[in-house]
Formats: structure tokens, C-alpha cells, sequence
């Protein structure tokens, strides 16, 4: 037997330098306990002056904080979340195809007398649709154009295909109580009678949460949502607060003084993030605040 080999074993591993554990001495500091991260984000929340919303949960359960997760507010562009699942919906009634054309015509009814009003251009965050006018794009198109770039005219033309009373019905059999779909974007007249779109941080939650487990009309719709979501073009808020390269799938919306950001974040712990503000009016503010929220919250 050779006596060199054990002995050479014993050297190697003496010299060998025990890779640091978390929060030991010289190891990467240790993770700050959830009860923490919660209270900084309520001090961050409360030194804002502003009214927040938050609806927080590990996709494993291991941690939910809901802070005023039932304060009602504008819904502004998130009411585009439940009309992309209810075109997903009806493709698996096959009710329609995304490939399916729809011509592009700049002309809704208000939902308060039916008179006709048009989207304008200036008013809007994104020229693809209206270059179109005249013409046809397929359903996933103007879906696309809706999520990822905020299409209003895109969002009133699906509204129209799929029908209000078809969204709201979704809405209320997914059990997101406090989204409430009521009419297409820019109808001024419904507007000025108080008819507004709605939503709540706990019922966009529980969309989002759905489409993260695969529960939104099928595990292969919800996939194909989550990658729209993750293409979206405004990533001031949840995204600004992660550390760069995290997979975020997320819907903004913005109105005056109104600012919001809902999101499943694939960080080293995925989670359903909504964060919904209201009472600033710069919007850069309203982000710098939302990324402030998901720093401090999210492990």
C-alpha cells in the first residue's frame, strides 16, 4: 500500500478554502429577514406622502404582504391585462384566431349614447396602428401592441372584437374582484359621467397570479401571455428596482397622478409584484418610488 497517497489526500484538503457561507466572516452578508424588507418598504411607503398599494407573494408561498391591497383605483392602462386573457380565451373556444385579420378603423361608440368618437394620435403611445389605418393587422399584433407599447387604439379595437360584457365575465369567474372593466379608452363622455375603468392591487394580483401558474385559460396561453408581458417597452418601475437581466413580465399604466406597475418577476425567488400609486404628479417620481418599494421589498 502506498502510505504517500493518504497522507497527500490530508495536505490537499487542508489547503483547500471553505467557500464562505452566507452572514458568516468574509461570506456575502445574509439575506435580511422578510419581517424587515417589509417594514422598509412600509417607511419608504409612508415617507412618499402618497396613497399605496401593494399585493406581494413568492410564487412558492413562503411570503405574501398585501398593504391596502383593496384601495379601489383608475385602473389607466393595467385594464389591458384582463382584455389580453379574455383574446386568449376566446382563441381556445375557438371563438377567433390571433392570426385572424381585423381592418383598422379609427371610429368607437361611447358607451354612455353611442356617438361616435375617434383616438387621436397625440394622445397616444404608439403611431404603428394608426400608419395602418385603412389597412388590416392580425389580432396578436394589435394584442402585442396593446401590452408591450400601451396601444390605446389598439386596445379599443380588440374591446370591440371581444366584446366589454365578454372581459368583465372573465374577470369575475378568474375571482379578481375590484378590476372592473366597463368601456374602451378615451371616451370622453364616459369619462366626464364618472364612467371609469377600475382596479384593485389584490385583483390584478390575482390575474397575474394566475398567468404565472399557468391557470389562465391554459398552461400554454399563459406561457404565451408571459412572454408578451416580458416584451413590454416601459421599465422604469418593478424592473428599475431588480438587478439588471431579471426576467420581468409586467404591465404599466399611467394616468395623471396616477401610476402603476404589475408584474411576475423571475428573480432568484419569482413573485407576483403589484404596486399601484396615486397623489404624484411627475410619472418619474411615481417609478422612482415603485423601484424604491420592489428594492427594499423583494429577497
Amino acid at each position: 500500500m502506498n502510505i504517500l497517497l493518504p497522507l497527500l489526500a490530508m495536505t490537499v484538503a487542508a489547503n483547500q478554502t471553505p467557500t464562505p457561507t452566507p452572514g458568516s466572516p468574509g461570506g456575502p452578508p445574509a439575506p435580511e429577514p422578510f419581517s424587515a424588507r417589509r417594514l422598509a418598504a412600509e417607511k419608504i411607503i409612508g415617507e412618499s406622502g402618497a396613497e399605496v398599494s401593494v399585493a406581494y407573494r413568492l410564487l412558492d408561498g413562503s411570503e405574501e404582504w398585501m398593504h391596502e391591497a383593496d384601495r379601489v383605483f383608475h385602473a389607466a392602462s393595467t385594464m389591458k391585462v384582463p382584455v389580453m386573457i379574455e383574446l386568449f380565451r376566446q382563441e381556445a373556444e375557438k371563438q377567433l384566431s390571433l392570426s385572424e385579420t381585423l381592418e383598422i378603423r379609427n371610429e368607437f361608440k361611447s358607451v354612455v349614447d353611442g356617438s361616435p368618437y375617434a383616438m387621436a394620435m397625440g394622445d397616444d403611445s404608439d403611431e404603428t396602428v394608426y400608419r395602418n389605418i385603412g389597412k388590416t393587422m392580425t389580432l396578436a399584433e394589435l394584442n402585442f401592441q396593446m401590452i408591450t407599447v400601451s396601444s390605446n387604439f389598439a386596445t379599443n379595437l380588440l374591446i370591440d372584437r371581444l366584446g366589454v360584457r365578454n372581459v368583465r365575465a372573465t374577470v369575475e369567474g378568474m375571482g379578481a374582484y375590484g378590476v372592473e372593466v366597463r368601456r374602451g379608452v378615451e371616451d370622453q363622455k364616459a369619462f366626464d359621467q364618472g364612467i371609469i375603468n377600475e382596479t384593485t392591487a389584490r385583483g390584478l394580483f390575482v390575474l397575474l397570479n394566475a398567468i404565472a401558474r399557468g391557470a389562465a385559460v391554459s398552461k400554454a396561453a399563459s406561457e404565451r401571455m408571459v412572454e408578451v408581458l416580458a416584451a413590454q417597452k416601459f421599465n422604469d418601475g418593478i424592473p428599475a428596482g431588480l438587478p439588471p437581466g431579471t426576467k420581468v413580465a409586467h404591465k404599466t399604466g399611467t394616468i395623471t397622478r396616477v401610476h402603476h406597475d404589475a408584474a411576475i418577476v423571475y428573480g432568484a425567488k419569482p413573485c407576483v409584484l403589484v404596486i399601484l400609486t396615486r397623489g404624484i404628479e411627475k410619472e418619474a417620481d411615481s417609478d422612482i418610488l415603485i423601484a424604491r418599494i420592489t428594492r427594499a421589498l423583494l429577497p
